[in-house]
This record gives C-alpha cells, structure tokens and sequence, in this order.
C-alpha cells in the first residue's frame, strides 16, 4: 500500500465514532466543540489538560498540553476497553518494526519513532531537537539524506554505521548524522504489547539506537 493511501485510510477510520476520549471547548457563544476524538486524557487539573493522540501527519502517537485559560473544556472519558481499544487503532497505522539488539534479542514494536537525549540516558529528551519518523543519514558516495521509514526495508546498525536496504531494493551506505552539534543520544521508541492505555508517556519502550544491530519495517 501507497503511503498516501495510508494516510487516507487512517484519516478514514478516525473520522469515525470510536470509544475514546473526546475533549469539548465552550465558546464564547456557550456552544460545546469538539476540540479532539480519539484521544486519552492522562492528567487534568484546573489550570491544563494533557491528552495523548494519534497524530495522522508525524504518524506517531504524540502529547498535547491546553491552557484552559477563560474557555472551559470538558471531558467525554470512555471506560478501560474504550482506551485499550484506540491504542489498537494507533498500532495498526502506526510504523511497525522488528528490532534485534546487539545481545540477539528480538522486540515487536508499533508506533516506531526516533527521538533524542543527552549522551548515556542523563536528563531528559532534547526538548530542541523534534522527533522524527525518519533516519538522516550521511552517505559514503557524498551528500546527505533524511529518508522516511515508510520507504525502508530495514537498517543494518554498526555503532554509527548504517546499512539502509529500501523497499524499491536500493541500497544506501553511510553514517548516522546526528541533527544537533550538541552531544546527543539517538534513541529508537515504541509501544510493545504490555503498553498501558494509561500510561503519561507515548511509548513503554526505547533503545539506543547504536545498541540495535537491525530495524525491520513491517
């Protein structure tokens, strides 16, 4: 499937009812809107809401934080099978891969995004550097390229060294090109099937990616 058919797909299964979390806004006119269907709310107090959603452009599940500032929202919460549900809707249009680590170890992952930290896991994410659902890389034959997953086959990993098959069977070489001058940390995340509906974060698993031997795309 094209990946423009995807995403008409995708943004065709969304557009229907599905039992998640809704968020309303009252206007200035008292009319309630709907701000956001398909979504999980993970924290509300009286200053923000934070929800987490499928977002169809980045195809990735991301985190939303609204000021509710002089217009209230309001919450139509659906039930545990409700919320367990949609995450399923995000695994099936989200980039799936199976990932082999250094050890031979072999995760199943869904809603595969790439996202950066401080070198060695100290801090938290580089709030400078956006995550990213593609692989920039500097290639041996010259020049740079930021390939798209939905074009990879997969990626063979040696430290910083790339091996990108792609899916029309071409070949490219190269080294992974960090996207900031700054010490950095690339990092591969995912949901597993032990993903909690629940849960504040948009993933439940994440990997170094110079600790990956290979990527996989589904």
């Amino acid at each position: 499937m094209k990946p423009s058919y995807v995403v008409f797909a995708c943004l065709g299964l969304l557009a229907q009812p599905l039992p998640a979390d809704t968020i309303y806004q009252t206007t200035t006119q008292g009319k309630q809107i709907a701000v956001q269907r398909d979504a999980i709310v993970i924290h509300e107090d009286s200053s923000f809401l934070v929800y987490k959603h499928f977002d169809l452009k980045e195809r990735r599940v991301t985190k939303v934080r609204l000021n509710k500032g002089s217009l209230p929202y309001h919450v139509q919460t659906s039930d545990a099978q409700g919320r367990a549900q949609i995450v399923e809707t995000w695994k099936r249009f989200g980039y799936k891969a199976v990932i082999t680590d250094q050890a031979g170890k072999i995760i199943h992952l869904s809603d595969l995004y790439m996202d950066f930290y401080p070198p060695e896991g100290r801090g938290s994410l580089l709030e400078s550097v956006p995550p990213r659902t593609s692989m920039p890389v500097l290639l041996d034959n010259g020049g740079t390229d930021e390939v798209d997953f939905f074009k990879i086959d997969r990626v063979s990993i040696q430290g910083d060294r790339l091996i990108m098959t792609l899916r029309e069977g071409k070949t490219l070489d190269g080294k992974f090109l960090m996207p900031t001058a700054h010490p950095a940390e690339a990092r591969i995340l995912g949901i597993t099937n032990h993903y909690d509906p629940a849960s504040p974060e948009v993933f439940d698993f994440a990997v170094p990616l110079s600790k990956l031997k290979l990527i996989s795309f589904e």
